[in-house]
């Protein structure tokens, strides 16, 4: 949340990139097309954005006949590739839940599916590592897809809700402290500023670049004068 704001603030979007967030987007379509063949389905691309005022998402495959969605991974190496769908996610695996439960909401889905996809990866971004860990023609399509289910559930909805409006609340802080403190960043800079003296002007022996054998005859006039 904390991030979200600093975005906000500083009116900038932190974005990241990696080889694997490469080849899950030029991948995609091969990920897509694997799903298709394996389910025997012909899904394509949702582009829709949906929102309810507490969640919004672009889910990535929707099947309306069967009321059912998917949210595609495309695996980086057949090293990363969970084989069991009590694998899927890892430490992530949490995340991968709400982001399906936001799903089902926006969509009004009775489940929704994270599915891990084993296609080949670009030879551009494959690098130093083996080969063998990235092309897969050879291995059967049923055994390069991996499917985790996950059923609606009313309570949990509820709950992401409530989130949503503490995680607003915070935010809200966060922003106010952030206007706080530039406001006293402000205060500090001005009362520095008011703190400024222009020095008087200094006599001419003393003045910086003063030539001494000019300023002492001057002088010496004036003690013969007087």
């Amino acid at each position: 949340i904390r991030d979200i704001a600093a975005q906000h603030i500083l009116g900038v979007e932190f974005e990241t990139s990696s080889r694997e967030m490469e080849k899950g987007i030029e991948c995609e379509p091969d990920s897509i097309g694997l799903l298709n063949r394996v389910r025997g389905l012909a899904l394509a691309k949702n582009t829709e954005r949906r929102s309810d005022g507490y969640l919004t998402g672009e889910c990535d495959l929707y099947d309306p006949a069967g009321r059912e969605g998917y949210d595609l991974k495309t695996a980086w190496s057949a090293a990363t590739f969970p084989i069991l769908a009590d694998d899927i996610g890892g430490s992530q695996r949490a995340l991968y839940e709400w982001q399906c439960r936001a799903y089902m909401a926006l969509w009004d889905a009775p489940r929704w599916s994270v599915a891990y996809a084993l296609v080949n990866t670009p030879e551009r971004l494959i690098g130093y590592e083996p080969p063998s860990l990235h092309f897969f023609d050879h291995i059967p399509e049923h055994m390069r897809l991996t499917v985790w289910t996950i059923d609606r559930d009313a309570a949990k909805e509820a709950a992401m809700r409530e989130k949503v409006k503490q995680a607003r609340d915070y935010y809200a802080e966060v922003v106010a402290e952030f206007m706080r403190q530039d406001a006293q960043r402000i205060g500090v800079e001005e009362t520095h500023r008011d703190k400024i003296h222009v020095r008087p002007r200094p006599a001419a022996a003393h003045r910086v670049g003063a030539r001494p054998e000019t300023v002492a005859p001057r002088l010496r006039e004036r003690e013969a004068a007087a």
